[in-house]
């Protein structure tokens, strides 16, 4: 079997089975070449964006290891495993650790270690299992074929023209022929390839400030086990903020799944939290509104809660009104409904530089939202009837308003007994190409009690209903 994908507008093998390979297949060959050699050979078309779905599940798996996870190409992955390994018992037994279980997932993996990524990336493909100390790169690489390199066709071509087949030959070559006959960039390869400079990896995800993890000999299943720990776990992050002067703005609870499945759920805060009670109180919400429901599975050997976002708590002195006791409770009002129904839901409205009415203000999330150096402008002195309806349309909607005192909204016609008027509020003439009308508003109230907000627009008067009063 093989898998065929279209480069240059000709199908060739991205990928080969074993027997496929025994029997002279390639990766890059022409399918018909191919079929041509083997007939009855079984052909998939290439689905990109499963695999990369699959790769990307893969390594987030790879964080039970070591957050520094980075995506290399197709198939590979590399990881920074720097003062880790002691964790698993050692450097060998955790590469064992991660092959076999990869395999025990279904997937063919090699792996390997060394102190660069090129020199590992090469040792996975030649040398599965191999640990090279930091140093010593140099050594286990003279003996691989130049494909080990990972250089492109052109350069590989040109290598193996020149004689050059293992990494040792190419080493030997003076440095200034390399650079004038192959560039600069394939000499940095090497280096990196021989040990001689390393390059940090660039990790898919930004490691969290700080993080707690807890690891099971057994993989757990009960929803008091998962609680219990979730909460042991959030006090002893809270205490490791406390020691810092540092609040979370935003936790992640990683749930590592024994079948290589990862869950991730994450709560947000307005304010810098470290109040274990507080955060333990959100991340109970959060999985009681999961609509895909936290499934253990075959259980979870690994758990671990990481503080995505701190920000510095400066300490207040509190009020004797408890004033700053009734801010912290609607704080937490608005972080739990904000996990409960999402951030984009929970929303407050500020004051915007604008004198149309639908623009003076803005709805932006309550969890982020930050003081605004503008102030809401009174409109109506003590006592007095308000000014402007409590809910604004969106749009504004057309109305048939005739001289008898009729108003037909919706479909429905209502008398009208009381008005008030006109307040006009002219357009902003500089944000416009063309002039814009003036507006004439109006405060009207029905037989039945209920008041609407009306303008007319336009040199033959528009209707339109812009809002309702309470």
């Amino acid at each position: 079997m093989v898998i065929v994908a279209k480069v240059d507008n000709a199908l060739r093998l991205s990928a080969v089975d074993r027997k496929a390979t025994a029997l002279g297949l390639t990766i890059g060959q022409p399918l018909a070449n191919a079929r041509a050699m083997l007939p009855a050979l079984k052909v998939v078309a290439a689905n990109d964006p499963a695999d990369l779905k699959l790769l990307t599940q893969i390594a987030d798996w790879c964080d039970y290891f070591t957050p520094l996870v980075a995506l290399d190409g197709p198939r590979h992955r590399l990881l920074d495993v720097t003062g880790v390994s002691h964790l698993f018992g050692g450097e060998k037994p955790m590469l064992d650790l991660i092959r076999n279980s990869l395999q025990a997932q279904g997937f063919a993996a090699r792996g390997a270690m060394a102190g660069t990524a090129v020199a590992a990336r090469a040792l996975a493909r030649y040398s599965d299992g191999t640990i090279v100390d930091s140093g010593e790169e140099e050594q286990a690489m003279r003996s691989l074929p130049v494909e080990a390199l990972n250089l492109d066709v052109t350069t590989t071509h040109a290598l193996r023209r020149a004689g050059l087949k293992t990494v040792k030959q190419v080493a030997s070559r003076k440095r200034s022929e390399l650079v004038a006959r192959l560039g600069a960039t394939m000499l940095d390869i090497l280096d990196e390839a021989l040990g001689n400079t390393a390059k940090p990896i660039s990790p898919r995800k930004p490691p969290p400030d700080y993080w707690q993890e807890q690891n099971f000999p057994e993989p757990v299943a009960t929803e008091e086990v998962i609680q219990a720990a979730l909460k042991s776990l959030t006090i002893a992050l809270a205490k490791i903020l406390e020691r810092n002067g540092q609040g979370a703005r935003c936790l992640e609870a990683v749930f590592f799944r024994a079948d290589g499945v990862v869950r991730r759920i994450t709560i947000e805060m307005g304010a810098p939290t470290r109040d274990p009670a507080i955060i333990g109180r959100l991340f109970h919400e959060k999985l009681d509104t999961l609509a895909d429901p936290l499934d253990p599975g075959f259980g979870f050997d690994l758990i671990r809660v990481c503080a995505v976002h701190v920000e510095r708590v400066v300490s207040e002195i509190i009020d004797l009104n408890a004033y700053e006791n009734k801010r912290a409770e609607i704080n937490f009002l608005i972080d739990r409904l904000a996990t409960r129904f999402g951030t984009h839901r929970i929303l407050v409205f500020q004051p915007y530089d604008a004198h149309i009415p639908e623009q003076a203000w803005a709805a932006v999330p309550a969890q982020h939202v930050q003081l605004s150096k503008l102030s809401w402008r009174k409109t109506r002195k003590e006592k007095d009837a308000p000014r402007r309806p409590l809910r604004l349309f969106a749009r504004p909607q057309r109305i048939d308003f005739t001289m008898t005192q009729h108003l037909l909204w919706r479909k429905v016609q209502r008398v009208v007994v009381q008005s008030e008027g006109p307040e006009r509020i002219a357009m902003e003439w500089w944000r416009h190409e063309t002039p814009q009308s003036a507006r004439d508003y109006f405060r009207v109230e029905d037989c039945e009690g209920r008041r609407y907000w009306l303008y007319q627009q336009g040199k033959l008067p528009e209707w339109f209903m812009h809002g309702i009063f309470a």
